[in-house]
């Protein structure tokens, strides 16, 4: 059976959705099977990110409604081998699929693949419950600003009281130059506060604007540092050791020319 794993957080617009089809990506790149779980019924945008909106035909409600079958609904991503979509459903709301759905899913999907992600949307109503009933493990993702946190703190606690034990964090658009200043709170400050293991630090990268665009995961670009960072994420996911990145911006010409060209 493969891991079912939650991507969730308290606060919209931290970036979780991105942070799904990244991971999705860089672990089909790594030759593992994906399959990605859209659970935002109603505000779909998963399949946007991955540029994969035009070749829906069926959704999650389908599935659960009868209407197709589960592997009817999934959308392989043509530029990987591994990585499918099952979307969320636009025009339906979020009572239209149950807690009990939403694990039989999960479980028939990690009959089939290594990684179940499910796109949880944001908040803690009854799209949450739906997004964390199947999943074995959670990953949060949070902003470094003070609502964001103390949103993401909200979620833990949820994620807790509903048995959830292997929580994760990612803290995302992290800026090293405002911390550095005091106007942004540090790696360690949300650390501290929200007391969770940490998964992954993702910088404020531009690229990652322009990737969301074009429906291009920015894992697959080699010279940004989100893209970096994004990879180390996927490689701690399967279990290897991998350090942080130093997110300090590069002194000089020859060492910004290096990170430009990859180097």
């Amino acid at each position: 059976m493969g891991d079912i794993i939650v991507v969730t957080s308290g606060k919209g617009g931290v970036g979780k959705t991105t942070t799904v089809a990244n991971l999705g990506a860089g672990l089909a790149l790594s030759g593992k099977k994906v399959a990605l779980i859209d659970a935002d019924i109603g505000l779909r945008n998963l399949d946007v990110v991955m540029g994969l909106e035009n070749r829906i035909v069926f959704d999650l409600v389908d599935v659960t409604e009868g209407a197709c079958r589960l592997k009817q609904a999934l959308i392989k991503d043509k530029r990987y081998d591994n990585l499918f979509l099952l979307p969320a459903a636009q025009t339906r709301d979020k009572f239209s699929i149950s807690p009990d759905q939403m694990r039989e899913i999960c479980r028939d999907l990690a009959r089939d693949f290594d990684y179940v992600i499910i796109d949880s949307p944001a908040g803690i109503e009854r799209g949450f419950t739906n997004a964390i009933a199947g999943a074995e493990k959670a990953i949060v993702v949070t902003t470094p600003d003070v609502s964001a946190v103390r949103d993401a703190d909200r979620i833990l606690g949820l994620l807790e009281s509903s048995g959830k034990t292997d929580l994760k964090l990612i803290i995302n658009r992290i800026r090293p130059e405002m911390v550095k200043r005091g106007e942004m709170m540090s790696i360690d400050d949300v650390i501290e506060i929200l007391s969770v293991d940490l998964l992954g630090v993702i910088p404020e990268d531009e690229y990652i604007i322009i990737s969301t665009n074009r429906g291009e995961p920015a894992v697959t670009n080699p010279t940004t540092l989100a893209s970096e960072a994004y990879k180390n994420v996927v490689r701690r996911l399967t279990g290897e050791n991998v350090p942080l990145l130093v997110l300090a911006p590069p002194k000089g010409l020859w060492a910004r020319l290096k990170l430009l060209i990859g180097l």
